[in-house]
Protein backbone atom coordinates (compact mmCIF):
# COMPACT_ATOMS: atom_id res chain seq x y z
CA UNK A 1 0.00 0.00 0.00
CA UNK A 2 1.07 3.33 -1.08
CA UNK A 3 2.03 5.18 2.01
CA UNK A 4 0.97 9.15 1.83
CA UNK A 5 3.10 12.03 3.41
CA UNK A 6 2.37 15.29 4.08
CA UNK A 7 5.29 17.72 4.35
CA UNK A 8 4.86 20.02 7.22
CA UNK A 9 6.58 21.48 10.80
CA UNK A 10 8.98 23.17 9.43
CA UNK A 11 9.68 26.73 11.39
CA UNK A 12 12.18 29.94 9.74
CA UNK A 13 13.67 31.80 11.93
CA UNK A 14 15.58 35.19 11.33
CA UNK A 15 19.54 35.17 11.39
CA UNK A 16 20.30 38.25 10.34
CA UNK A 17 19.93 41.29 8.45
CA UNK A 18 20.66 42.92 4.94
CA UNK A 19 19.44 46.33 4.67
CA UNK A 20 17.54 46.95 1.40
CA UNK A 21 16.86 51.05 1.67
CA UNK A 22 15.53 52.84 -1.74
CA UNK A 23 17.28 56.61 -2.18
CA UNK A 24 16.89 58.84 -4.85
CA UNK A 25 17.10 62.59 -5.05
CA UNK A 26 14.92 64.38 -7.35
CA UNK A 27 12.43 67.39 -7.42
CA UNK A 28 9.20 68.10 -6.67
CA UNK A 29 9.84 67.05 -2.96
CA UNK A 30 7.04 68.00 -0.66
CA UNK A 31 7.01 70.59 2.04
CA UNK A 32 8.02 68.81 4.94
CA UNK A 33 8.07 65.65 3.92
CA UNK A 34 11.23 62.87 5.09
CA UNK A 35 11.49 59.27 5.57
CA UNK A 36 9.73 59.15 8.53
CA UNK A 37 7.39 61.98 8.13
CA UNK A 38 4.39 63.19 5.69
CA UNK A 39 1.28 62.29 3.91
CA UNK A 40 1.16 59.58 1.31
CA UNK A 41 -0.61 56.57 0.12
CA UNK A 42 -0.06 53.80 -1.46
CA UNK A 43 -1.90 50.87 -3.35
CA UNK A 44 -1.36 47.42 -2.33
CA UNK A 45 -2.83 44.50 -4.18
CA UNK A 46 -5.35 43.01 -1.73
CA UNK A 47 -3.76 39.93 -1.22
CA UNK A 48 -1.71 41.30 1.19
CA UNK A 49 -3.90 43.22 3.17
CA UNK A 50 -3.54 41.66 6.64
CA UNK A 51 0.35 42.04 6.11
CA UNK A 52 0.63 45.82 5.06
CA UNK A 53 -1.59 46.55 7.82
CA UNK A 54 0.62 44.92 9.90
CA UNK A 55 3.27 47.15 8.42
CA UNK A 56 1.93 50.20 8.60
CA UNK A 57 0.91 49.93 11.96
CA UNK A 58 4.00 49.55 13.72
CA UNK A 59 5.99 51.48 11.17
CA UNK A 60 3.56 54.65 12.32
CA UNK A 61 3.76 53.46 16.03
CA UNK A 62 7.30 54.07 15.47
CA UNK A 63 7.12 57.52 13.40
CA UNK A 64 3.74 58.92 14.65
CA UNK A 65 4.37 62.10 12.35
CA UNK A 66 4.01 59.40 9.10
CA UNK A 67 0.78 58.90 8.01
CA UNK A 68 0.39 56.09 5.10
CA UNK A 69 -2.87 55.21 3.93
CA UNK A 70 -3.61 51.88 1.80
CA UNK A 71 -5.59 51.21 -0.84
CA UNK A 72 -6.68 47.59 -1.71
CA UNK A 73 -7.37 46.60 -4.95
CA UNK A 74 -6.71 44.10 -7.70
CA UNK A 75 -3.85 43.83 -9.43
CA UNK A 76 -5.03 45.35 -12.47
CA UNK A 77 -5.48 48.66 -10.80
CA UNK A 78 -2.99 48.50 -8.47
CA UNK A 79 -0.38 48.61 -11.84
CA UNK A 80 -2.72 50.75 -13.20
CA UNK A 81 -2.24 53.50 -10.08
CA UNK A 82 1.24 53.09 -10.70
CA UNK A 83 1.13 54.10 -14.41
CA UNK A 84 -1.27 56.42 -14.14
CA UNK A 85 0.55 58.67 -11.42
CA UNK A 86 -2.37 57.91 -8.75
CA UNK A 87 0.64 56.48 -6.56
CA UNK A 88 4.38 56.89 -5.63
CA UNK A 89 4.37 53.24 -4.20
CA UNK A 90 2.59 49.44 -5.00
CA UNK A 91 2.68 46.42 -3.18
CA UNK A 92 2.11 43.59 -5.85
CA UNK A 93 3.44 40.43 -7.08
CA UNK A 94 4.18 41.14 -10.82
CA UNK A 95 6.94 42.57 -12.02
CA UNK A 96 6.40 45.98 -14.31
CA UNK A 97 6.86 45.11 -17.73
CA UNK A 98 9.23 46.34 -20.10
CA UNK A 99 6.91 48.37 -22.01
CA UNK A 100 5.62 49.62 -18.69
CA UNK A 101 8.82 50.70 -17.78
CA UNK A 102 9.63 52.30 -20.80
CA UNK A 103 6.69 54.07 -20.34
CA UNK A 104 7.59 55.63 -17.45
CA UNK A 105 11.46 55.69 -18.43
CA UNK A 106 10.55 58.02 -21.32
CA UNK A 107 8.67 60.24 -18.61
CA UNK A 108 12.01 60.46 -16.63
CA UNK A 109 10.77 58.23 -14.26
CA UNK A 110 13.32 55.54 -12.92
CA UNK A 111 11.33 52.45 -11.54
CA UNK A 112 12.98 50.69 -8.91
CA UNK A 113 11.58 47.17 -7.78
CA UNK A 114 12.41 45.51 -4.38
CA UNK A 115 11.50 41.86 -3.69
CA UNK A 116 10.28 41.57 0.64
CA UNK A 117 8.58 38.44 0.66
CA UNK A 118 8.07 35.07 -0.93
CA UNK A 119 4.40 34.34 -1.07
CA UNK A 120 2.03 31.01 -1.95
CA UNK A 121 -1.58 30.35 -3.16
CA UNK A 122 -3.27 27.75 -1.18
CA UNK A 123 -6.39 25.96 -2.77
CA UNK A 124 -8.69 25.47 0.00
CA UNK A 125 -11.99 23.53 0.33
CA UNK A 126 -14.66 23.07 2.66
CA UNK A 127 -14.84 21.75 5.95
CA UNK A 128 -16.64 19.00 5.10
CA UNK A 129 -14.75 17.65 1.84
CA UNK A 130 -11.97 14.93 2.64
CA UNK A 131 -10.23 15.16 -0.65
CA UNK A 132 -8.06 17.16 0.50
CA UNK A 133 -4.66 15.97 -1.25
CA UNK A 134 -4.33 16.90 -4.97
CA UNK A 135 -1.40 16.06 -7.42
CA UNK A 136 -0.09 19.05 -9.42
CA UNK A 137 -1.67 17.70 -12.38
CA UNK A 138 -5.21 17.75 -10.83
CA UNK A 139 -4.72 21.66 -10.39
CA UNK A 140 -3.84 22.06 -13.79
CA UNK A 141 -7.07 19.22 -15.25
CA UNK A 142 -8.96 21.74 -13.10
CA UNK A 143 -7.92 24.86 -14.42
CA UNK A 144 -8.00 23.33 -18.27
CA UNK A 145 -11.88 21.92 -17.31
CA UNK A 146 -10.31 18.15 -18.05
CA UNK A 147 -11.14 17.99 -14.04
CA UNK A 148 -14.65 19.21 -13.25
CA UNK A 149 -16.20 16.92 -10.83
CA UNK A 150 -14.71 15.60 -7.34
CA UNK A 151 -15.77 12.14 -8.44
CA UNK A 152 -12.90 13.16 -10.92
CA UNK A 153 -10.74 13.06 -8.42
CA UNK A 154 -12.14 11.18 -6.43
CA UNK A 155 -14.31 7.84 -7.54
CA UNK A 156 -15.82 7.54 -4.27
CA UNK A 157 -17.15 10.91 -3.68
CA UNK A 158 -20.07 12.31 -3.01
CA UNK A 159 -19.94 15.34 -3.97
CA UNK A 160 -20.91 17.37 -7.51
CA UNK A 161 -19.19 19.61 -9.86
CA UNK A 162 -15.77 21.53 -8.21
CA UNK A 163 -16.92 25.52 -8.10
CA UNK A 164 -13.89 27.16 -8.31
CA UNK A 165 -13.75 30.52 -6.75
CA UNK A 166 -11.23 33.31 -6.76
CA UNK A 167 -10.91 36.90 -6.10
CA UNK A 168 -11.54 39.20 -8.24
CA UNK A 169 -11.67 38.92 -12.71
CA UNK A 170 -8.51 41.64 -11.96
CA UNK A 171 -6.62 39.83 -9.97
CA UNK A 172 -3.23 38.83 -9.99
CA UNK A 173 -4.15 35.17 -8.27
CA UNK A 174 -6.02 33.87 -11.38
CA UNK A 175 -3.18 35.79 -13.66
CA UNK A 176 -0.70 33.65 -11.78
CA UNK A 177 -2.30 30.20 -12.68
CA UNK A 178 -3.03 31.12 -15.97
CA UNK A 179 0.32 32.33 -16.67
CA UNK A 180 1.98 28.66 -15.18
CA UNK A 181 -0.63 26.80 -16.90
CA UNK A 182 -0.27 28.23 -20.14
CA UNK A 183 -3.95 29.52 -20.21
CA UNK A 184 -4.57 32.26 -22.95
CA UNK A 185 -8.70 31.99 -23.27
CA UNK A 186 -10.93 32.04 -20.68
CA UNK A 187 -10.96 30.04 -17.69
CA UNK A 188 -13.67 26.73 -17.33
CA UNK A 189 -17.30 27.61 -16.87
CA UNK A 190 -17.22 26.58 -13.59
CA UNK A 191 -14.72 29.48 -12.43
CA UNK A 192 -16.52 31.81 -10.49
CA UNK A 193 -15.00 35.77 -9.44
CA UNK A 194 -15.82 37.46 -5.94
CA UNK A 195 -14.39 40.56 -4.85
CA UNK A 196 -11.95 39.50 -2.21
CA UNK A 197 -9.91 37.02 -0.49
CA UNK A 198 -12.11 36.91 2.65
CA UNK A 199 -15.24 36.70 0.32
CA UNK A 200 -13.33 33.29 -1.11
CA UNK A 201 -13.26 32.37 2.50
CA UNK A 202 -16.65 32.99 3.00
CA UNK A 203 -18.37 31.40 0.21
CA UNK A 204 -15.99 28.05 0.87
CA UNK A 205 -17.45 28.27 4.04
CA UNK A 206 -20.82 27.86 2.85
CA UNK A 207 -20.34 25.57 -0.28
CA UNK A 208 -19.51 22.03 0.38
CA UNK A 209 -18.40 21.60 -3.62
CA UNK A 210 -16.56 25.14 -3.68
CA UNK A 211 -12.63 24.91 -4.20
CA UNK A 212 -10.84 28.47 -3.61
CA UNK A 213 -7.99 30.19 -4.53
CA UNK A 214 -6.30 32.72 -1.72
CA UNK A 215 -3.01 34.19 -0.59
CA UNK A 216 -1.86 32.15 2.30
CA UNK A 217 -1.20 35.81 3.76
CA UNK A 218 -5.02 35.81 4.76
CA UNK A 219 -4.60 32.36 6.84
CA UNK A 220 -0.99 32.26 7.89
CA UNK A 221 -0.64 34.17 11.24
CA UNK A 222 -1.36 31.88 14.21
CA UNK A 223 -1.52 34.89 16.43
CA UNK A 224 -3.55 37.12 14.50
CA UNK A 225 -7.41 36.55 15.52
CA UNK A 226 -8.88 36.98 12.09
CA UNK A 227 -6.38 35.03 10.48
CA UNK A 228 -6.99 32.25 12.50
CA UNK A 229 -10.97 32.83 12.41
CA UNK A 230 -10.46 32.38 8.62
CA UNK A 231 -8.49 28.94 8.66
CA UNK A 232 -11.10 27.67 10.95
CA UNK A 233 -13.71 27.89 8.37
CA UNK A 234 -11.83 26.26 5.76
CA UNK A 235 -9.44 23.25 4.97
CA UNK A 236 -6.06 23.67 3.01
CA UNK A 237 -5.52 21.36 0.67
CA UNK A 238 -1.79 19.41 0.64
CA UNK A 239 -0.12 19.27 -3.42
CA UNK A 240 2.41 17.22 -4.66
CA UNK A 241 5.27 18.81 -6.88
CA UNK A 242 4.83 18.16 -10.78
CA UNK A 243 6.50 15.68 -12.16
CA UNK A 244 7.93 14.09 -8.64
CA UNK A 245 6.75 11.73 -6.44
CA UNK A 246 3.07 11.85 -5.91
CA UNK A 247 2.89 10.49 -2.54
CA UNK A 248 4.76 13.19 -0.90
CA UNK A 249 2.14 16.42 -0.30
CA UNK A 250 3.00 19.86 0.96
CA UNK A 251 1.13 22.23 2.48
CA UNK A 252 1.59 26.33 2.24
CA UNK A 253 3.99 26.73 5.02
CA UNK A 254 6.82 28.56 5.46
CA UNK A 255 9.08 25.23 5.18
CA UNK A 256 7.90 24.68 2.06
CA UNK A 257 7.57 28.16 0.34
CA UNK A 258 11.12 28.68 1.62
CA UNK A 259 12.43 25.67 -0.20
CA UNK A 260 9.33 26.07 -3.09
CA UNK A 261 8.92 22.39 -2.43
CA UNK A 262 5.14 23.67 -2.51
CA UNK A 263 4.83 23.82 -6.07
CA UNK A 264 2.98 27.27 -6.00
CA UNK A 265 4.87 30.32 -4.68
CA UNK A 266 5.84 33.39 -5.70
CA UNK A 267 7.65 36.75 -4.90
CA UNK A 268 5.67 39.88 -3.59
CA UNK A 269 7.36 43.62 -4.32
CA UNK A 270 7.35 46.79 -2.83
CA UNK A 271 7.63 48.90 -6.15
CA UNK A 272 8.53 53.08 -6.22
CA UNK A 273 8.68 55.92 -8.86
CA UNK A 274 9.22 58.08 -5.89
CA UNK A 275 11.83 61.02 -7.30
CA UNK A 276 13.44 61.73 -4.05
CA UNK A 277 14.02 60.40 -0.35
CA UNK A 278 10.69 60.77 1.19
CA UNK A 279 8.34 58.40 3.50
CA UNK A 280 7.73 56.14 0.60
CA UNK A 281 11.32 55.83 0.60
CA UNK A 282 11.34 55.39 4.40
CA UNK A 283 8.89 52.81 4.33
CA UNK A 284 10.32 50.68 1.78
CA UNK A 285 13.67 50.88 3.93
CA UNK A 286 11.50 49.22 7.24
CA UNK A 287 9.57 46.79 5.36
CA UNK A 288 12.58 45.61 4.08
CA UNK A 289 14.60 45.82 7.40
CA UNK A 290 14.95 44.24 10.76
CA UNK A 291 11.91 45.56 11.82
CA UNK A 292 9.64 45.02 8.94
CA UNK A 293 11.29 41.76 7.88
CA UNK A 294 10.02 40.45 11.39
CA UNK A 295 6.49 41.42 10.49
CA UNK A 296 6.91 39.42 7.45
CA UNK A 297 8.16 36.23 9.08
CA UNK A 298 5.47 36.35 12.33
CA UNK A 299 2.51 36.62 9.26
CA UNK A 300 3.45 33.21 7.70
CA UNK A 301 5.42 34.30 4.73
CA UNK A 302 8.97 33.97 3.95
CA UNK A 303 11.42 37.21 4.33
CA UNK A 304 13.08 38.26 1.41
CA UNK A 305 15.89 40.85 2.89
CA UNK A 306 17.21 38.70 5.63
CA UNK A 307 19.12 35.21 6.13
CA UNK A 308 17.30 32.48 7.75
CA UNK A 309 17.57 29.36 9.39
CA UNK A 310 15.18 26.37 9.32
CA UNK A 311 14.60 23.90 12.17
CA UNK A 312 12.73 20.51 11.38
CA UNK A 313 9.81 20.09 13.76
CA UNK A 314 9.24 16.08 14.63
CA UNK A 315 5.27 14.80 13.83
CA UNK A 316 4.82 12.58 16.61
Amino acid sequence: MLKLKIISGQILILTGLVFSIVSCTGKNKPLNETPTRGDIRISVDESYKPLIDAEISIFTTFYPYAKITADYKPEWDVINDFINDSVQIIVTNNKLTEDQIGYLREQQIIVKTVTFANDALAIIINKENTDSLLTYNNIQDIFTGKITSWKDLNPESELGEISVVFDNSKSGNVRYFKEKFEISGNLPDNFFAVNTNAEVIDHINRNINGMGIISVNWISDTNDSLSMSFINKIRVVAISQPYMDESTYYRPYQGSIYQKSYPFTREVYLISRETFTGLGSGFIAWVTGEKGQKIVLKSGLVPATMPIRMLQIANN
